[in-house]
């Protein structure tokens, strides 16, 4: 059985606090557009509709024009632009430029979702596995997280990962957990690599192979991003391959000696 690592935040971490919602930090509005474009969908679209005004209320809103960049991001929202979309919940939550409107905030963050934006889309999974703001439900939480997983959403393969691994809402299922796993690793994620790592330490039947070579080559891309437990993972897996290498020459010198 692979030992599960719970993720390890090596993202921005204004992601994972943009979805807790109530607890929502005073973050510049910029710094949530540029994150929700990193974490979008990447395939080829056309240019997305009212970006001029949504830019314009970016800069409002870095500004302190309150008033202005909800108005902005609320006329952009309503034209289809899924970050204006986004940013208009956020400011309706938190009460920036109007009173707070958690319900409208709602509303508008399901029409990002549903418009592709595969941050929302997580963060709307999120808020279903919390039970905050909507009633908890993981069935509804993982449908979220696997929408925003399949566009390329790398927490939300994480969270699918982990509750697949641990059957949290869904039948347990170590190969769909790998799956997703392996996807948030190849995408770069540390926690992932040092779990895909895991799996080819131990092997899982019917699942993947144990490859210790595989395994040092996962855990040496996690330890890359400063992680001690991947680092010292590695560690030991070349300290034993160096021991197995030295019994081997030990055994074949003996042989050859008695050969002589």
């Amino acid at each position: 059985m692979p030992a599960l690592s719970l993720p390890r935040a090596n993202s921005a971490a204004s992601a994972r606090l943009l979805s807790c919602l109530s607890m929502l930090p005073s973050v510049a509005m910029a710094l949530v557009l540029m994150l929700a474009a990193t974490v979008s969908t990447a395939a080829p679209e056309r240019p997305a509709p009212a970006q001029a005004q949504t830019h314009a209320a970016v800069a409002d809103y870095d500004a302190g024009r309150f008033d202005a960049a909800f108005q902005g991001f609320a006329a952009a929202a309503r034209q289809g632009n899924r970050l204006a979309q986004f940013n208009y919940a956020m400011m309706l939550l938190r009460g920036e430029g109007t009173v707070a409107k958690p319900q409208e905030a709602l509303v508008w963050l399901r029409r990002a979702a549903d418009n592709q934006m595969t941050h929302a889309q997580y963060t709307l999974g999120d808020l279903y596995e919390r039970g905050q703001l909507v009633p908890k439900s993981l069935e509804q939480a993982n449908q979220w997280y696997e929408r925003a997983a399949q566009g390329g959403h790398v927490e939300a393969q994480m969270a699918l990962g982990t509750n697949y691994f641990t059957g949290r809402g869904v039948a347990k299922d170590y190969g769909k957990a790998f799956t997703w796993y392996s996807r948030a690793a190849t995408a770069g994620d540390g926690g992932a690599q040092y779990i895909v790592g895991s799996y080819y330490e131990r092997g899982e039947p019917g699942v993947v192979e144990k490859d210790i070579e595989q395994a040092k080559i996962w855990y040496a891309r996690s330890a890359a991003h400063g992680d001690p437990g991947s680092l010292a993972k590695l560690r030991s897996l070349l300290e034993e391959s160096v021991r197995a290498k030295g019994i081997t020459e030990g055994i074949n010198k003996g042989a050859d000696a008695k050969a002589m």
